[in-house]
């Protein structure tokens, strides 16, 4: 018998020893603070993992002497042998980006890392870049540069957000049932400077995400921590200036952040009736590890700006020579908003195998836009300006524990999360108003409380170079609307439920290939009003799509990624702003093909370009009228970048956006586009000197454009045709920026 337990003893250390055990550490950068999404690969058992949010990492089947090889992009890599299993602490040193040291095997999400060399090459410095940074989402505005911008992705005319969710750092953007338009989606609280990471994906085939999640979903990460405090000055044309500083509040302090962020913006912009913009922005974010690095992230933010408009012009009126294109038929259209946000993180790992994130955040919005969309079409005497207002309160959670083990051999993550938000929306007006003073009538005016509960779980089987992800969705809806116009008081309310699986596959072919094909269902609320007053029919439109896609590097410089792609919807909702309705449209189809490249041609010079060829048509509608208007059928955008070039850096960059049709039988064509944007910067110590400029060769383009029925004061009849906002012209501007 004592033969036998030696045996069994010496077996169990044998095992132990073939196979080692979890071992769990933290990779950091030389300031200290965490790394995400580092890659840490045994080179002796093959096991492997990523570091999560706070930097740590937990990796399986490591022993004594093996050796690690720790890297992420940017960062020299590191080979560590190990002498200790206690108290891994790795530190890696920033370089350079080198596009030949990214192994697409070992990403644990390759958009996330694109997006990032593109916010290392290309620095943005306006809310609008921000966006334009999701490869094939283009954006417009048409109202001052303070209403929400137009937002275009894969065949969608998205409007101000209908069928794309967006978040910041965890709390949503997107406002269920706004005054103007659903999903109406305004970033413009957040100051660029301080955009850390963008994760983003296309289609709605992920688990974590919910309402607007058809078309796609853009994540914005903030960053934790400055390098450095800067304030920075820029001054241009049309007496355009921006001001911005960023203030380090800790320094030299362990496992402590903290900073606060300043923008203010105004400007005129190149209309013939000054839009008297103005924009303030305030943040700021505090970060603590404990001793367990369990990470704390307290963030706050406020945001106010106003401005006026000179609203969609007619192109006859242009035309005929009465106006120029950037003058106005009604010049008194324009607004104010403001959002107020307050953003509580906890990420912690509950043990080695088991983490948890989770938030809590509370918004207040307030919103007031005055707008003429048809000038005297319905109110031939004192024209048709339209007044939309709301008052709201946002209080919501997310939380999500991520467990993994192991199935035999097989590695399984398993993610499971639940959500809440409740919005508390007053006095949701829409009215007919004269010079922004007067109230004609009131259309609209009541109360909405909506409701959104959700429930997810992500599994991933790895199989070796092949994955499988499952997942499911649910989530729950509650409408309700108090109608002030109505005389005797009543709550009118409605609920309704939805499951969305997700089906999605990853296959690592070779080392420089990935494949993959997703699929899944999601779905886009419509406005409550709309619901209660319809009996909650077509409450939650769902979509249908699925990608076949990959990401490959065919030369150690060159990553090209690719898919192509079909969706299809079950309703889509069409604004009507002048009536302040949600209307349906019917079923839609959708396909196409994303290519995409990113090219390092030297040590400083990138290359990059994003093309999406689309074919968006009506279901229900007969050929030739099933156009659907505004959707985009190609698009391309590019650019060439220099990185530190003797302390240079800057681009080139281009937009192209296709002709496309304005209404549905193609008979009025809502014109594309080229436009051309030039920077150059010299970093001289801790000075930046820079300029750049917007359409740099002057072109003629309009940034938003609408198919619309329209009379005139001295018009006796209406004509439909094509109304406009004209797209900035050659723009000169200048910054300067201090490091301290």
């Amino acid at each position: 018998m004592k033969q036998i337990n030696i045996l069994i003893l010496f077996i169990s250390c044998f095992a132990f020893t073939a196979y080692g055990q979890n071992v769990k550490g933290r990779v950091v950068n030389e300031l200290n603070q965490p790394l995400e999404a580092a890659y840490i690969y045994n080179q002796t058992s093959e096991s492997h993992a990523h570091t999560s949010e706070n930097g740590v990492f937990v990796i399986a089947k490591t022993q004594l002497g093996d050796s690690l090889r720790i890297g992420l992009l940017g960062y020299k890599t590191r080979i560590v042998a190990l002498g200790s299993l206690e108290n891994l602490n790795f530190i890696l040193e920033e370089k350079a980006f080198q596009l030949d040291e990214m192994m697409i095997t070992e990403e644990l999400n390759t958009v996330s890392t694109i997006s990032r060399l593109d916010l290392n090459i290309t620095p943005v410095n306006s809310s609008q870049e921000v966006l334009r940074k999701v490869p094939g989402l283009f954006i417009g505005q048409h109202a001052g540069g303070g209403k929400a911008e137009q937002i275009f992705l894969r065949g969608f005319d998205i409007d101000h957000g209908t069928d794309i969710a967006l978040s910041v750092d965890g709390m949503p953007v997107n406002m269920v049932s706004h005054a103007h338009g659903q999903g109406y989606s305004d970033l413009h609280f957040v100051i660029p400077e301080t955009v850390n990471k963008i994760d983003f994906g296309k289609g709605g085939y992920y688990a974590q995400e919910g309402d607007f999640n058809t078309a796609g979903y853009v994540n914005f990460k903030t960053k934790d921590y400055l390098k450095d405090s800067e304030v920075s000055f820029s001054v241009g044309q049309f007496n355009s200036l921006r001001t911005v500083g960023l203030f380090n509040l800790i320094e030299n302090t362990t496992n402590q952040n903290a900073y606060v962020a300043m923008e203010y913006i105004a400007t005129d912009g190149p209309y013939d009736s000054p839009q008297n913009f103005n924009r303030f922005n305030l943040f700021g974010k505090y970060v603590m590890f404990s001793p367990e690095n369990d990470k704390l992230t307290l963030t706050a933010s406020h945001f106010t700006s106003r401005w006026d408009a000179s609203g969609q012009i007619p192109q006859r009126e242009v035309d005929n020579g009465n106006i120029s294109r950037f003058g106005a038929i009604d010049d008194t259209e324009g607004g104010q908003t403001e959002r107020t946000n307050l953003n509580v993180t906890f990420d912690k790992y509950i043990n080695d195998n088991t983490s948890l994130s989770a938030n809590a955040f509370y918004s207040h919005y307030a919103f007031e836009l005055y707008s003429n969309f048809t000038f005297f079409l319905e109110d031939p005497i004192n024209g048709d300006q339209i007044f939309q207002k709301e008052d709201r309160n946002i209080f919501g959670a997310h939380t999500a524990i991520t467990h993994t083990t192991f199935l035999g051999d097989i590695e399984l993550k398993l993610t499971t999360g639940l959500g809440l938000r409740h919005d508390i929306a007053d006095d949701v007006e829409l009215s007919r108003t004269l010079n922004r003073s007067t109230t004609l009538e009131n259309i609209q005016l009541g109360d909405i409380n909506q409701t959104n509960i959700d429930a997810f779980v992500n599994a991933e089987f790895e199989f070796g170079k092949f994955k499988v992800a499952p997942a499911l969705r649910l989530d729950y809806f509650k409408f309700m609307y108090n109608d002030a116009l109505q005389t005797d008081y009543q709550t009118l309310s409605e609920t309704k439920t939805i499951v969305s699986p997700k089906l999605n596959f990853f296959y690592n072919a070779q080392d420089n290939l990935q494949l993959y094909l997703k699929s899944g269902l999601g779905f886009h609320s419509n406005d409550t009003r709309v619901v209660v007053a319809n009996g909650g029919e077509d409450i939650l439109p769902r979509s249908y799509g699925a990608d076949l896609g990959s990401v490959w590097k065919p030369f150690p410089k060159l990553v090209v990624n690719s898919a192509l792609w079909y969706l299809f919807l079950e309703q889509e909702f069409v604004y009507v702003g002048d009536a302040g309705i949600v209307e349906p449209s019917g079923k839609t189809r959708r396909y196409g093909l994303d290519l995409g490249l990113r090219y390092q041609l030297t040590d400083w010079l990138f290359l990059d370009s994003d093309a999406t060829i689309t074919k968006a048509r009506s279901v229900d509608d007969p050929d030739g009228e099933n156009y659907i208007p505004l959707a985009p059928d190609f698009t391309l955008t590019g650019g060439l970048s220099v990185d530190d070039l003797n302390g240079f850096s800057g681009g080139l960059r281009f937009r192209y956006l296709d002709d496309r049709a304005a209404n549905e039988d193609n008979s009025i064509v809502a014109e594309g586009y080229m436009v051309t944007d030039f920077n150059v910067n010299y970093k001289l110590n801790n000075m930046t000197f820079g300029f750049a400029i917007e359409n740099l060769f002057d072109v003629e383009w309009n940034e938003t454009q609408f198919a619309t029925e329209s009379r005139l004061q001295n018009e006796a009849q209406s004509v439909e045709e094509i109304h406009f906002t004209p797209g900035t012209p050659f723009f000169l501007k200048g910054t300067v920026s201090y490091r301290f």
